[in-house]
Order: structure tokens, then C-alpha cells, then sequence
């Protein structure tokens, strides 16, 4: 059986788009069975499994314990999860910034860093009916519509991240990692003490590595795109990185591995937004 790919976008219900960027539905069979590498993110982890659980052998924290989940949801993360998977992955994963921790789940994005739980944990039972109505045989725009359902009735808009950190997120994201921490200071007023006093209680890691991490994500991502005749260094040097060492370390910290090596032993991410199939 050849392997098949199938990743189809959609934009949220407009009460969620200041917390939600976008929605992606992916279906990977075919593939031999392995391990995907959940990878540091500008965006918490937040997956509905469709069919088969999603079974992390290797949590981000190491003393947290292997588990499965219907629904994962994790906050921010500096290090890289194992996934075991058969050959068949299927989900919906939902493209959530760490604004919209306190609107969804009533807390700061912080107080989720480095940990994964169920959604149901989270929310109640309103978590396993977002997950059994996914199982239902549905086409894309129909989960996508279940979720934009489930999410805005749980959905608190008011509940909101201080105007000066949405603002830093923001800047630290749209720059790709390539803001420096003098620049939020010298924007919002603050000394770098209490900004990084009130971004690491709000997000869980500091304005710093909230760069490196949103820088890393852009060079993954370019990565993936770019034709084989980009050299690795080229992308290092478009990223803001001072070379390709410099790139390479990173992804050893971030990834555990090197770039050659993840782009060699990774199956299609449901990461990577860019390889969509359609649009609702």
C-alpha cells in the first residue's frame, strides 16, 4: 500500500480567532510503523485523535509518565515528545496560541508548560464529547464545525492576557523569533526584570526562549518547503541564525536530533500547516 496523505485547513468560528489561528485535519496512512517527534512550538499542543489514541512513550518532562490520550492538550514546550504510531495517524489538531489558554481552560498557558493532560481532565465532560463526536463519520468541514461548536460554548473571550504580554506574544511570533528582548522592554516600558517576571507566570518560559523556540519553528518549517538544492546554511542565515552550527545546536536542544536526521527519518507532520489539501 502506498503511503497516503491528507491535510485539510480551516479558519475557526470568529468568537475563537483572537486564540485560535487556524484548524488542521490530517490523515497519514500507509507508513511504516515508528516514532513522530512532537517538536517545541509557538502553539500549545492540542490534538483530537480520530480512530487509534495518540500514545506519547516519552513526555517533554521526563518524570511525567507515558500515557495515552484522546485529546491531548499540553502547554508550551522547550523539548521534543516521542509519539508511537502504527503507520495510521488521524486527528484534528487545533493551531491554539498561548493567549487563549485562560479563555479555553480558565488558566494561564503557564500553567500547563511542559505537561501534557487529557482535555476532559481540563474541562469536564465537555472534553469527551468533543472527542466522541469526531469519531462520528463525518467529512472535514463537519468535525471542523463539531469543534468550532464544542470550543465556543466553553469559550470564555473575557478572560484575557494583559494588553502589554498579548502584545509581546505578538511581536516575539510575527518577528520569527528575531525581536530581541530590548526591543519588548523599550515597547512596553518595563525593565527586563518584570517583564520576564510576568511573561514566565503567564507563558511558563521567558521572552528569550520564546524566540529561540519561535525561531527554530520558522527554520523547521522552511526546511520542510524548501527544494533540496537550499542548503541547511541558507536557511540557518534566513532565520537569523549566525550559521549553520549555530542551527545545528539548536535543533540538538530542541529536536534531539540534527536537522539532516529529522528531515530523514520524520513522516509528513501534522505540524506542518503548509502542506494543505484544501480550505474551508
Amino acid at each position: 500500500m502506498e503511503p497516503i496523505t491528507e491535510v485539510v485547513t480551516a479558519r475557526p468560528a470568529p468568537m475563537l480567532t483572537p486564540f485560535i489561528d487556524h484548524y488542521l485535519g490530517y490523515r497519514m496512512t500507509g507508513y511504516p510503523a515508528g516514532l513522530h517527534r512532537g517538536l517545541p512550538s509557538a502553539h500549545m499542543t492540542f490534538i483530537i485523535s480520530i480512530g487509534p489514541t495518540i500514545d506519547v512513550v516519552a513526555q517533554t518532562d521526563p518524570s511525567q509518565a507515558p500515557q495515552d490520550y484522546r485529546c491531548s492538550v499540553s502547554g508550551l514546550q522547550a523539548n521534543t515528545a516521542l509519539i508511537s504510531h502504527t503507520g495510521h495517524q488521524e486527528g484534528v489538531s487545533v493551531a491554539l496560541t498561548p493567549l487563549g489558554s485562560r479563555a479555553l481552560f480558565g488558566v494561564p498557558a503557564a500553567a500547563l508548560w511542559d505537561t501534557s493532560v487529557e482535555f476532559a481532565d481540563v474541562v469536564g465532560p465537555v472534553g469527551r464529547e468533543l472527542w466522541e463526536r469526531l469519531q462520528e463519520p463525518l467529512s472535514w468541514p463537519e468535525r471542523f464545525a463539531a469543534v468550532d461548536r464544542i470550543l465556543t460554548r466553553i469559550a470564555y473571550p473575557d478572560r484575557v492576557v494583559a494588553p502589554e504580554l498579548t502584545w509581546a506574544w505578538r511581536a516575539l511570533v510575527d518577528s520569527g523569533g528575531t525581536l530581541s528582548v530590548g526591543s519588548l522592554v523599550e515597547e512596553i516600558g518595563w525593565s527586563r526584570q518584570h517583564l520576564a517576571r510576568r511573561f514566565g507566570n503567564e507563558f511558563g518560559l521567558s521572552p528569550k526562549l520564546a524566540a529561540r523556540i519561535t525561531r527554530f519553528e520558522r527554520a523547521r518549517r522552511m526546511l520542510e518547503r524548501t527544494p533540496s538544492f537550499v542548503t541547511i546554511a541558507q536557511v540557518a542565515a534566513s532565520c537569523g541564525y549566525y550559521d549553520q552550527a549555530h542551527l545545528n545546536r539548536d535543533f540538538a536542544e530542541l529536536a534531539g536530533t540534527s536537522p539532516t536526521a529529522w528531515l530523514s527519518e520524520e513522516i509528513p507532520s501534522v505540524q506542518d500547516t503548509e502542506r494543505s489539501a484544501g480550505r474551508r
